[in-house]
C-alpha cells in the first residue's frame, strides 16, 4: 500500500537513462584503459591516418608507411584484449587462448597476402617473425636485463624443451629445401613442384599434431613447469602499470578483440596491396619487406613485453615471449598457413631458399646454445643482437629470385 512519502515512479522509471549512462560511463573507463595500457598506443592517430590514406588511393609509400605504423598499437590492443580474456577463462582455456592468438596479427596479414597471391611475402614475414623472436628479442631481453647484473637464470628444462621443439620447426624448413636442392633442374621443374608441394603439406600436417600435442604437454601432463611463468604474468604486469589496476568484463575484452581484429583486417588489406609499388618505387625487395619491416609490427608489443619483463629479472616469463612466440610461428601459423592454401587454391610450400634456410639454421643454433645452460648476460644478448643485423644487412642487399631469373632471361636473349 502506498502512502504520501511513496514515489509514484521507482528510481529506474524516473531515471530510464541511468543504466545507459553507466554503461557509457563503463565504456569510457575500459577504453581509456586499454589505450594506456601500452605507450605504443600514441600510435593510434595514424589508424585513420593509414585508412584514408588506403580507402582514396594516395601515395603508395605513405599508405605503407602509415598502415604500417597503425598496425603497431592495433596489435597490442589485440593482445591485452587477449589476455584479459585469458584470465577470465581459466588457466587451461586461457593458455589455449594465448596460444592461438599469440600471433594473430602475423596470422591476419599473411592470410591477406596469401588470398592476393603473395607467397613470396608469406613466406619471408614467417621466416622473418622466427628470426626477429630468436635473435632481436630475446637479444634485448638478454642486454636490458642483464647489463646490471652479473647473470641471470631461468628454467632450463622448460627452456630444453623449446629448444628441441625450435630444432623440429627448423628441419621442417631444411627437409623441403634439400629435397629440392639435390633434383636436377630440368623439364621435370613441374612434377618436381608438385611433389614439394605435397611434402610440404604432409610435414604441416605432422607440425600441427605436435603443436597440439605441446599444447597438452605444456597445459595439462607437465603444466607444473610452466605454471610459475603463468602466475609471474600478471605480478609483472600489474608491477610495471603505474595505474591502479583494471579488469575487463568479457563482453568488454571481446568487444576490443573483435574491433582491434577488424581494423588490423583493413590497414593488413592497404598494407599488402602497396607492397608491390612500395617495391618498384623504393627499390627495396619483397624479400627484404616480408623478412626484416612486416615482423615488426606483429612483433613490436612483444618486443617491448618481453623488454621489460627481463629489467624486471622474470627471464622465464621473458624467454616464454620470444620462444614461445617462435614456437607458435614455426609449429602453428606457417602451416596452417600451408593448408589454407591448399583450401584456397594457393601453391604455398615450406620451400625456402637455401640462403633463408642456412640463415634459419644459423639462428635456431646460437638461440639454443644461448639458452641451454638456463643462464644469460648481456654480452650473450650483444652476440644476439650482432646475429640478426647482420642477416638484415644480407637481406637487404639480396636481391629477390624473381629479379635473378628476370636477368637471366634478358642474358639469354
Amino acid at each position: 500500500m502506498m502512502d504520501s512519502h511513496t514515489p509514484l515512479l521507482s528510481s529506474d522509471d524516473r531515471h530510464p537513462n541511468l543504466q545507459l549512462t553507466s554503461k557509457f560511463q563503463s565504456f569510457k573507463d575500459d577504453t581509456r584503459h586499454v589505450i594506456m595500457s601500452s605507450p605504443l598506443n600514441v600510435l593510434l592517430v595514424f589508424v585513420p591516418i593509414g585508412i584514408i590514406w588506403g580507402y582514396f588511393e594516395f601515395s603508395h609509400v605513405w599508405t605503407f608507411i602509415f598502415n604500417f605504423a597503425a598496425i603497431i598499437p592495433l596489435a597490442a590492443i589485440l593482445a591485452y584484449a587477449t589476455e584479459e580474456l585469458a584470465d577470465k577463462a581459466g588457466s587451461t582455456v586461457g593458455g589455449l587462448l594465448n596460444a592461438t592468438l599469440g600471433n594473430a596479427v602475423e596470422l591476419i596479414v599473411s592470410i591477406i597476402a596469401l588470398k592476393e597471391g603473395q607467397v613470396r611475402i608469406v613466406q619471408a614475414s614467417m621466416l622473418g617473425s622466427l628470426l626477429s623472436n630468436l635473435l632481436l628479442v630475446l637479444g634485448f631481453c638478454f642486454v636490458f636485463g642483464g647489463y646490471n647484473r652479473v647473470q641471470q637464470t631461468f628454467n632450463q628444462t622448460a627452456a630444453q624443451t623449446m629448444s628441441s621443439l625450435l630444432a623440429i620447426s627448423c628441419a621442417s624448413l631444411l627437409i623441403p629445401a634439400a629435397f629440392k636442392a639435390t633434383l636436377p633442374e630440368g623439364k621435370e621443374d613441374d612434377l618436381i613442384n608438385s611433389k614439394i608441394l605435397s611434402l610440404s603439406r604432409g610435414t604441416s600436417l605432422v607440425l600441427l599434431v605436435v603443436y597440439i600435442l605441446f599444447l597438452f604437454f605444456q597445459l595439462h601432463t607437465h603444466h607444473t613447469i610452466f605454471e610459475e611463468q603463468m602466475e609471474e604474468t600478471d605480478e609483472v604486469m600489474s608491477q610495471l602499470s603505474a595505474k591502479p589496476s583494471h579488469s575487463l568484463s568479457i563482453k568488454s575484452s571481446l568487444g576490443f578483440l573483435f574491433v582491434s581484429t577488424v581494423l588490423i583486417s583493413i590497414c593488413a588489406d592497404y598494407l599488402v596491396g602497396t607492397i608491390d609499388n612500395v617495391v618498384a618505387s623504393t627499390g627495396l625487395s619483397k624479400t627484404f619487406i616480408g623478412l626484416i619491416i612486416i615482423p615488426i609490427v606483429g612483433n613490436a608489443a612483444e618486443h617491448v613485453t618481453s623488454v621489460m619483463v627481463a629489467i624486471k629479472d622474470k627471464m622465464d616469463l621473458a624467454l616464454g615471449v620470444a620462444i614461445g612466440s617462435s614456437l607458435q610461428i614455426a609449429l602453428f601459423v606457417t602451416p596452417f598457413l600451408v593448408l589454407l592454401g591448399w583450401f584456397i587454391d594457393v601453391p604455398m610450400t615450406l620451400n625456402f631458399s637455401t640462403f633463408e634456410t642456412a640463415t634459419l639454421f644459423i639462428a635456431v643454433f646460437l638461440s639454443n646454445y644461448l639458452i641451454l645452460d638456463g643462464e644469460s648476460n648481456w654480452l650473450e644478448g650483444v652476440m644476439s643482437l650482432a646475429m640478426y643485423l647482420l642477416i638484415a644487412m644480407a637481406f637487404f642487399y639480396y636481391p629477390d629470385i624473381e629479379a635473378l631469373e628476370a636477368i637471366g632471361d634478358a642474358a639469354k636473349m
